[in-house]
């Protein structure tokens, strides 16, 4: 443990180090005298390749040129000529410290409770850094506003994958981490991350109802609650046992032995299953024609999961068990919400462990890490490869080194952390996220940040 620290500690001084030795080029910057006044040349060799094109479109197109240019040289005065995200001059230009700093947080709250990751991201990049309001003013439709927005949502995405990487590790090192449930969560919640969308694109537009799915995370918000009275606690019998277990091994030292250890079910269908989900999404993401394959990997993938069974396991002794396609459809549900509202989804996993899994909150994180994991890894692979949004590599260097920090904290300051302190975190959490969605459904824009 000590050296684990001392680790953390030196990560720490080195990402501030690097972190103060750059920010002269990445803080923000005040504009010099006449910048405003100033002829800039919007493209730069420096620009990513993506960007030149995004750029060159815009000003070729009539709809678009003015306002790039208007975009352009409102953020030249604001900030002066130097290149900010991206590289495009005048852009907004995230202070390092800051990156690194709230990356810390965002891998620790994410490692704690599995969950939130994706809009703690999107919070420091939307709201904090600026990123969000600047691409807008580029106005709709333009490819540069498309562009900038792309690279927002996959550099949230690295900082979640990270997290989830290193979470999904740990967790399984201790023996709190139920690795075939979350691989069944994850065949569902891939398989229904392109499919339900493919499917109803333009039948259904659950996005004009996006302030109830917000009442609807404040009715999840009171059900958990409800669940923490002596009432609700009664249908939750192995999950109070284990948890109560845990928590006086955790005091007397008790190592991972007693962890999550799977006694019974086949896994063999169940890697099988995931490949084929996994390999279905890269091929509609990254291939695209010949739609018939994407499908028949997606279905086969779902079917197979209905002949896996029952799968059992312990934990610090306590017996749990599920049938396999149970999860799978809860990740299909799950990913389809998620698909049509333009989030993580992540949240949505928490109170199906808890609530239809039985699991205590101790199993809850590493697993449903595990999920975001492999929807991580397939959405930037496609961004990235398939469609070549690029990222500023400064800024996301900066904020993984705070990812890593906050992510060997999390699971390790996580077991101190009585189970209904978990629970009100996520309560708090579920809380902020329905009041977002609900003000921005009703009222058209959102009170709390991400605006």
């Amino acid at each position: 443990m000590r050296k684990l620290w001392l680790a953390t500690v030196t990560l720490l001084v080195l990402g501030l180090m690097t972190a103060l030795a750059a920010s002269g080029s990445l803080a923000q910057k005040q504009p010099a005298a006449g910048d405003s006044q100033a002829t800039v040349s919007i493209v730069s060799k420096d620009m990513p390749a993506k960007l030149q094109t995004a750029i060159n479109k815009s000003l070729a197109d009539p709809n678009f040129a003015d306002k790039t240019k208007q975009a352009v040289a409102k953020g030249v005065a604001a900030r002066g000529q130097e290149p900010g995200f991206l590289g495009i001059p005048g852009a907004p230009a995230a202070h390092y410290v800051w990156g690194l700093l709230w990356a810390i947080w965002v891998g620790w709250i994410f490692s704690t409770v599995g969950a939130f990751g994706g809009i703690m991201a999107g919070v420091g990049h939307i709201t904090i850094f600026g990123l969000a309001d600047y691409a807008k003013s580029f106005g709709k439709g333009n490819p540069v506003n498309k562009l900038v927005t792309d690279s927002i949502r996959v550099s949230n995405q690295w900082l979640v994958g990270l997290s989830a990487l290193i979470s999904s590790f740990n967790y399984y090192k201790m023996g709190r981490l139920v690795l075939p449930l979350g691989a069944c969560l994850a065949i569902g919640g891939v398989a229904g991350s392109w499919m339900v969308p493919e499917l109803t694109a333009g039948k259904v537009s659950l996005k004009d109802y996006i302030g109830y799915f917000g009442l609807i995370v404040f009715v999840l918000g009171l059900f958990l609650i409800y669940e923490m009275t002596p009432r609700g606690q009664r249908g939750k019998k192995a999950a109070k046992e284990a948890a109560a277990a845990f928590e006086k091994g955790t005091k007397e030292g008790d190592s991972s032995e007693k962890g999550v250890k799977v006694v019974s079910g086949s896994q063999g269908l169940m890697w099988l299953a995931l490949g084929c989900v996994v390999a279905s999404a890269l091929w509609f993401n990254l291939v695209g024609s010949i739609m018939v394959v994407a499908y028949v990997l997606a279905l086969a993938g779902l079917v197979i999961t209905f002949f896996m069974g029952t799968i059992s396991f312990t934990f610090f002794g306590v017996e749990f068990k599920f049938r396999c396609f149970i999860p799978m459809l809860g990740g299909l549900v799950i990913a389809a919400i998620a698909s049509f509202l333009g989030i993580g989804g992540g949240f949505l996993f928490v109170p199906f462990l808890t609530s239809v899994a039985g699991l205590p909150m101790f199993l809850v994180a590493g697993t449903s890490a595990l999920v975001v994991l492999v929807g991580m890894v397939v959405s930037i692979f496609s961004y990235m490869v398939g469609k070549g949004v690029p990222v500023s590599w400064g800024l996301i260097g900066a904020e993984l080194i705070g990812i890593f920090i906050g992510s060997m904290i999390g699971p390790r300051t996580s077991k101190y952390i009585p189970e209904k302190g978990l629970k009100w975190m996520f309560i708090v959490l579920a809380f902020y996220v329905g009041l977002r969605y609900t003000t921005k459904g009703f009222l058209g824009y959102s009170i709390v940040p991400p605006f």
